[in-house]
């Protein structure tokens, strides 16, 4: 997490320091994707206005929905959309935004395996064979279980919940990547970094 949070503030002043010399500064926004639509080029987030990446705050209503830059050179990698806000092991709750609702919902789940302390590279969770991570969630329908893994909490829990929840898209238990949005104009992206996807370290 350290990483991450030097990534914000050297792309930050990488990427808006001339703006900043020219006085021409505009706003920036960040949040989790919770849909893309690359062929309307639009991307809808609940924002997160804490900005602490070891503890964000993803509890702001409505979703907000930009643009994207119309530059090609102003996009960063596609994000990822993912309805999944929290994962509470200690009470054992998920938190999702729920589509047909417009908001957010808490769910009770039942634990039926936790592992804590998994990094990226483990083998929990990192195909080493084919060297790229497992896909998650993972859902199986027939025993009524999901498989869930946070990177921020390193954490890959496995859960039950009633058959109703089953019938939701996959993306439901799925957390959206993390954006980073300059804009002058409400609701316009002048240049969209995906915070998630991106490292500053790797060669």
């Amino acid at each position: 997490m350290i990483k991450k949070f030097s990534l914000f503030a050297i792309l930050t002043v990488l990427s808006f320091g001339s703006l900043l010399a020219c006085g021409k500064l505009g706003n920036v926004d960040q949040g989790r994707v919770i849909e893309f639509d690359k062929e309307k080029g639009t991307v809808t987030l609940i924002r997160d206005f804490k900005a602490n990446p070891m503890k964000p705050d993803y509890t702001h209503l409505p979703p907000y929905t930009y643009e994207m830059p119309e530059d090609p050179s102003e996009i960063g990698a596609l994000p990822k959309a993912g309805k999944r806000m929290k994962l509470d092991t200690e009470n054992k709750q998920i938190v999702i935004f729920d589509t047909a609702t417009q908001n957010f919902k808490t769910i009770d789940y039942i634990l039926i395996s936790q592992a804590e302390k998994v990094s990226s590279d483990d083998p929990q969770v990192y195909d080493k064979a084919a060297d790229k991570p497992k896909t998650f969630p993972m859902i199986d329908r027939e025993k009524k279980t999901i498989a869930v893994y946070s990177k921020r909490q390193k954490i890959l829990t496995t859960f039950s919940l009633p058959d109703e929840y089953f019938a939701l898209p996959d993306n439901t238990w799925d957390s959206g990547d993390e954006v980073r949005i300059y804009y002058k104009e409400e609701g316009k992206a002048r240049r969209f970094m995906n915070l998630s996807k991106t490292d500053i370290f790797k060669k």
